[in-house]
């Protein structure tokens, strides 16, 4: 199995030029790295899983600063890979520029839109997930306070901060929702010490189960929570693992479904915006071994009616991304 580690420097760039000479897939990481246990993670899952249901073979790259985004699409393209997977809302003005000059080459963003013919851009309805996260902490605060820490101060985190804090009211009129970001730069998704600050402060105003959804920042959210005795949420993979005992759920938002989907349908894939929501498992809340214990029979019912409502459409989850703004109060 050929799995690249590479960076992107001179020896990488001179083997991606030397790279595939016949279709083959090829995933470009986010800034946080492959393992951040979240969002990247998640999109090295499902290649993973592809390339061992198929036996075939990927490409793959970390990036280490934001002037590479545009070199690595290029190489990539260059070198004959097709499709061209990347993650993240931030290759989607370098991929604008690439993906016209190669309209033979098929591009992925995930989180990202690109209106171009050779682009499929996939996004999630990650405010119904979060909903559902939020009536678990609605539920299982005993403080009636809970908190959320963003990564990078942009609408689709608010969006995940919003649906987040309208599960929690629905669930619990009376709770508070107390948000905090990392940062406004790409440096946010992999600070793990800003983070266990953050969450420090919040538990420090009475939160007693916060929700992290902040890339490899995360990371800091959760051991932050296990080290003071509250409950934290993970976002993104499954994180229960992590804390067992300790993470109430995660927030599953199936990147690896839309890597494995895009990898998969190959260069002839439908282009176009695809949004993956709760209805069509893009999205929704994680029950395991390692949580099973904390989610009671009334939120499992709770949440499983949410969904339900959710699904057909009875209940309409609000998108900050819509109108900018967050109808649901949060200090």
């Amino acid at each position: 199995m050929k799995l690249t580690r590479t960076l992107l420097g001179a020896t990488a760039v001179a083997a991606l030029t030397a790279g595939a000479a016949w279709a083959e897939p090829a995933l470009i990481y986010d800034l946080g790295g492959k393992f951040d246990k979240s969002f990247n993670e998640m999109a090295y899952t499902g290649a993973m899983r592809w390339a061992e249901e198929t036996g075939m073979e990927f490409r793959d790259i970390e990036l280490q600063s934001e002037t590479q985004r545009e070199q690595a699409i290029r190489r990539f393209a260059e070198a004959g890979y097709n499709p061209v997977v990347m993650t993240g809302f931030s290759m989607a003005t370098p991929l604008e520029v690439v993906a016209a000059d190669y309209p033979d080459t098929t591009f992925v963003i995930i989180d990202g839109v690109v209106d171009l013919p050779n682009v499929r851009s996939v996004l999630f309805a990650e405010q119904e997930g979060s909903y559902l996260v939020g009536m678990a902490a609605g539920m299982a605060t005993e403080s009636n306070t809970v908190s959320f820490v963003g990564g990078m101060d942009v609408p689709l985190i608010r969006a995940f901060a919003c649906g987040y804090a309208q599960g929690a009211h629905a669930a619990n009129p009376d709770v508070n929702v107390i948000v905090n970001y990392t940062g406004t730069t790409p440096a946010a998704w992999n600070d793990p010490v800003r983070g266990s600050e953050i969450t420090a402060a919040q538990i420090s105003q009475g939160s007693d189960v916060v929700f992290a959804a902040a890339g490899g920042t995360g990371v800091g959210v959760l051991q932050r929570a296990v080290d003071d005795g509250i409950l934290s949420i993970g976002v993104d993979s499954n994180q229960n693992y992590l804390h067992p005992g300790q993470v109430l759920t995660s927030m599953m938002k199936r990147v690896d479904n839309a890597v494995f989907d895009a990898f998969t349908s190959g260069p002839e894939m439908e282009t176009g915006v695809h949004v993956m929501n709760l209805q069509s498992g893009g999205v929704g809340w994680a029950l395991d071994e390692h949580n099973e214990s904390l989610i009671t029979q009334e939120m499992r019912d709770a949440l499983a009616a949410a969904e339900a409502s959710i699904s057909s459409g009875e209940l309409v989850v609000h998108d900050y991304r819509s109108d900018n703004t967050c109808p649901y109060s949060v200090e």
